[in-house]
C-alpha cells in the first residue's frame, strides 16, 4: 500500500478543510498526518483511523524553530520512506516541500490557497514571493485552489503551467450540502436568540477578523448603508485576530445596535441559516470558502473583485462584486440587494444549485482522490 503524509501548519486546517479527503485517503493508503498537535489521536477520535505526528510549525517567521521543523520533517521522512508528502498552508508547504526534497521523497504535492504577500509591497512582498517561488520548485505538483490564483501565479512567475493544476472547478474541501442548507426552524432560533428581528435583512461576515479581510471595509459599507435601511442588521462572526472590534464598534458607533458580534464558532451553518447576504470583502482570497458554504446554505453573496473571490461568485448570477478596498461600492451593493428581494432570492437559489453541482464535499474528494490515482498509478500497493 502506498504511503502519504500530509502537513499542516495547524489542526484547524485539518479540522475545517481536509477532514473528508484524509478519511477517504486512508481508506485507499497509508495516510499520516503531520501539524503543530497536543493530542496525537485526535483524528482516531473522530473515527478516522490516521496517527498524528507533532511537529511544532509556526506561521511567523521564527528561524530557529523553522530549521528544528526542518530537521525534525527531514528526519521523519527519511525514516518513513513516504511515497508522497502533501503540504497545506505557506509555512508548512515551504517547510514540508524543501524536507521531502532532501528526503527524496518521490512525490511532492504543495496545495497554495491564497498569497499573503499579494497584497503587500516592497522587500517584504519580494521576500515572501521568493519562498513560495522556492516552496513551488521544490514540489513535484502543484495544486490551486481557483483558476484565478493560478492564473495569477502564473503571472508572476511562482509556478509553471506544466507543473500546476486546479481540480474541477477549484475549492479547497467543498461543502457539506445536507450541512449547510436553508433552515427556517434554525434561523428563527438564532435570531430570537441574537435579538435579530424576523423581518430584518441580515447581512453576515463569517471568518477571521482581519485588516486584510476587509472587515473595516464592510464596518463603513455598513454605516453608510444603515443610515436609509435601519430594519438591517449586520452579524460579525469569527475570532478577532487583528483585535478589531473596538475599532468596528467606534465606525459603527451610531449604528451599534444593528450589529451582533459572536467570536469563534464551530457552528457557521447556524448563523448562515440566519443571514440573508453574505459578504466577504477580502483583500486576497485563495478561493473564498465561506461563499460556498454560503451558497449552500441559499444565501447570496457580496464579495471583493479579487483573484479567488471571482471564482467563487459567479457575477450577476449567485452574487455580486464590489471595487477591492471602496466602502462605498460595497455599501451601493448591499442597497440593491437589500431593495431587491426578487434578484436576491434568485441568485441565492442559483448559488445553491451551483454549490449541489460543483462543490459538493463529495464531488471535491473524489477530484482529488483521482489525481492520486493519476500520479501514483493505478497500482495501490
Amino acid at each position: 500500500m502506498k504511503s502519504v503524509c500530509i502537513v499542516v501548519s495547524t489542526p484547524l486546517i485539518l479540522k475545517f478543510f481536509l477532514t473528508d479527503h484524509v478519511a477517504a485517503l486512508s481508506r485507499v493508503y497509508r495516510v499520516t498526518c503531520v501539524t503543530k498537535c497536543e493530542n496525537p489521536a485526535w483524528l482516531r477520535e473522530r473515527g478516522i483511523e490516521v496517527p498524528l505526528f507533532d511537529v511544532q510549525i509556526e506561521r511567523q517567521p521564527s528561524p530557529l524553530r523553522d530549521l528544528r521543523a526542518l530537521w525534525k520533517l527531514y528526519r521523519f521522512f527519511r525514516e518513513n520512506r513516504f511515497d508522497v508528502v502533501h503540504s497545506v498552508t505557506p509555512k508548512g508547504g515551504l517547510l514540508a516541500m524543501t524536507a521531502a526534497a532532501l528526503a527524496h521523497v518521490p512525490v511532492r504535492i504543495h496545495t497554495f490557497t491564497g498569497q499573503v504577500w499579494a497584497n503587500r509591497s516592497g522587500l517584504q512582498r519580494t521576500i515572501l514571493k521568493l519562498l513560495d517561488t522556492w516552496l513551488a520548485a521544490m514540489a513535484t505538483h502543484i495544486l490551486v485552489d481557483s483558476e484565478s490564483q493560478r492564473a495569477f501565479l502564473l503571472r508572476e512567475g511562482v509556478v509553471t503551467a506544466v507543473k500546476s493544476r486546479v481540480l474541477g472547478h477549484g475549492s479547497i474541501s467543498g461543502v457539506d450540502i445536507e450541512r449547510f442548507r436553508p433552515n427556517d426552524e434554525v434561523r428563527a432560533e438564532m435570531r430570537s436568540r441574537h435579538a435579530v428581528p424576523a423581518s430584518a435583512l441580515a447581512f453576515l461576515y463569517l471568518g477571521r477578523l482581519k485588516r486584510d479581510k476587509g472587515v473595516l471595509d464592510l464596518a463603513q459599507a455598513f454605516l453608510k448603508f444603515a443610515r436609509d435601511h435601519k430594519e438591517s442588521c449586520l452579524l460579525i462572526v469569527g475570532p478577532d485576530e487583528d483585535r478589531i472590534e473596538a475599532e468596528i464598534r467606534q465606525t459603527c458607533a451610531p449604528c451599534i445596535s444593528q450589529i451582533r458580534f459572536a467570536g469563534y464558532t464551530d457552528n457557521p451553518e447556524l448563523w448562515l441559516a440566519a443571514a440573508d447576504v453574505h459578504c466577504l470583502p477580502s483583500y486576497r482570497e485563495g478561493f473564498g470558502t465561506t461563499i460556498i458554504e454560503a451558497a449552500a446554505a441559499g444565501l447570496p453573496a457580496i464579495g471583493s473583485r479579487i483573484y479567488g473571490i471571482t471564482d467563487a461568485i459567479d457575477e450577476g448570477v449567485t452574487g455580486l462584486l464590489h471595487i477591492p478596498g471602496d466602502a462605498n461600492d460595497l455599501a451601493e451593493k448591499m442597497r440593491i440587494l437589500a431593495e431587491d428581494e426578487e434578484l436576491r432570492r434568485a441568485l441565492g437559489c442559483a448559488a445553491r444549485e451551483r454549490a449541489r453541482l460543483y462543490y459538493s464535499k463529495d464531488t471535491v474528494t473524489a477530484e482529488l482522490l483521482e489525481f492520486y490515482e493519476r500520479v501514483l498509478g493505478a497500482d495501490r500497493s
